[in-house]
């Protein structure tokens, strides 16, 4: 579905859907956000309740795993808002004749 990280390919090789009409804009971004602060937060209550860590490790720790869940997380987040927008035929995808 991507060509590059990010950008989605025109047109499905399958089936020829074209992706050009897909605008998903922020919402991968704003979904990513709103599940990285639902795992990572209970995640880190957790760690420093049983474990004492220390601050510098923390530092490192915490933007450390947050950053690599993002990266693992935002291209399918962002192929589920197009395929959401394609089922609901929204910003462009029209209705096939």
């Amino acid at each position: 579905m991507f060509t590059r990280f990010l950008k989605p390919v025109p047109a499905c090789t399958a089936c020829g859907q074209s992706w050009e009409a897909q605008r998903a804009d922020d919402l991968p971004a704003y979904i990513v956000v709103l599940l990285l602060g639902h795992i990572i937060v209970p995640i880190m209550i957790e760690v420093n309740t049983a474990f004492s860590v220390p601050m510098a490790v923390q530092l490192v720790l915490w933007p450390g795993l947050a950053v690599v869940l993002a990266l693992l997380l935002i291209q399918p987040t962002k192929g589920a808002v197009i395929g959401l927008q394609w089922s609901r035929r929204l910003h462009g995808f029209a209705a096939p004749n």
